[in-house]
């Protein structure tokens, strides 16, 4: 947006110049066109419209329609050194508007970047599910399921959908598998990965080019495999310095990833996988995953991320990654 208003030079030169920068920003005229018209030579226009912006008469604000913060988007990115970074200024006092507004902005940026080049993972979270709905175009490439579906209460969809929701809007083939995200013990864990369809979704893993996720904070309500977990398991992962979990992978505060039982257990994309993954994009909102999503940048598991502006600005006054 151009803005031509007031300055402090003198009359004359102002109105000289407030005509020649509305010829130039808001008509669109040319420096030869306008010279000719006020006869003046086009060093002299040239001179009247960077006085124009120096003294504040012309003011160039960058702007953006829709819910997007281009300012803080461009701040937030390179403060955490992302490969991607969008900033939707959606108020945060209603949480499900709030993912529907960051899954449709998920979707468009995975729209935008997406090529039949890539292969497409995605692990089960709410606002993973939201960008699944909002998507409605993307180029035709392979979906891999990242996760094991979690039930949990109030949830009608899972990892299972999702994965097939994308693929359809894509064309491409989708690679998913029934299977929940944590069983009961090892030996159970081992042989569900040995099953073919479970296999064949692993075997693809190590393929996939760009993947999506949530992250969880290990507190409650801020992570629905922390509040899937038994209360003793919980806190012997937070006595173990579990900060946060993505796509089932437990780190803590430096982003390292935590050894636990709860591991073993798990039937998932592992750590080092994560980390191989070219561009990991995250969707995450709430104040309270500050630390959260910290640790999963710091430790390699997130390059790209999709918030709104009240975590983002939280996010550049925290200690950097």
């Amino acid at each position: 947006m151009v803005a031509v208003g007031g300055g402090t030079r003198g009359p004359a030169h102002l109105v000289l110049s407030a005509s020649v920068a509305r010829r130039y920003y808001l008509d669109g005229r040319s420096k030869v066109e306008i010279a000719e018209e006020f006869e003046l030579s086009r060093f002299k226009v040239a001179r009247l419209l960077d006085d124009a912006r120096a003294s504040g008469l012309v003011r160039i604000e960058i702007g953006h329609p829709g819910t997007v913060d281009v300012d803080l988007s461009g701040r937030l990115m390179t403060a955490l050194g992302l490969k991607h970074c969008v900033v939707t200024d959606t108020p945060d006092d209603h949480p499900e508007s709030l993912r529907e507004h960051l899954g449709a902005a998920a979707a468009d940026l995975l729209t935008e970047i997406i090529t039949p080049d890539d292969v497409l993972g995605l692990s089960w979270a709410r606002s993973v599910s939201a960008m699944a709905a909002a998507l409605h175009r993307l180029a035709t490439v392979p979906v891999v399921q990242l996760t094991g579906a979690l039930a949990r209460p109030g949830v009608d969809d899972s990892s299972i959908e999702v994965v097939r929701d994308v693929a359809r809007v894509a064309g491409g083939p989708a690679y998913f598998f029934y299977a929940p995200m944590a069983v009961p013990d090892a030996t159970t864990a081992q042989a569900l990965r040995r099953q073919p369809e479970v296999a064949q979704a692993f075997s693809r893993i190590d393929t996939v080019t760009c993947a999506v996720a949530g992250v969880g904070a290990w507190t409650p309500e801020q992570s629905t495999l922390y509040d899937a977990t038994s209360e003793a398991e919980r806190r012997e992962l937070a006595r173990q310095g579990v900060c946060a979990e993505i796509s089932g992978v437990l780190v803590d505060s430096d982003g390292a990833p935590v050894p636990s039982s709860l591991t073993e257990r798990m039937i998932g994309i592992t750590a080092e996988q994560m980390r191989t993954v070219p561009e990991v994009i995250a969707i995450v909102y709430g104040t309270a995953k500050v630390e959260a999503v910290l640790a999963a940048v710091r430790g390699g598991m997130v390059d790209s991320l999709v918030t709104h502006s009240t975590l983002a600005e939280a996010l550049i006054s925290a200690p950097g990654p």
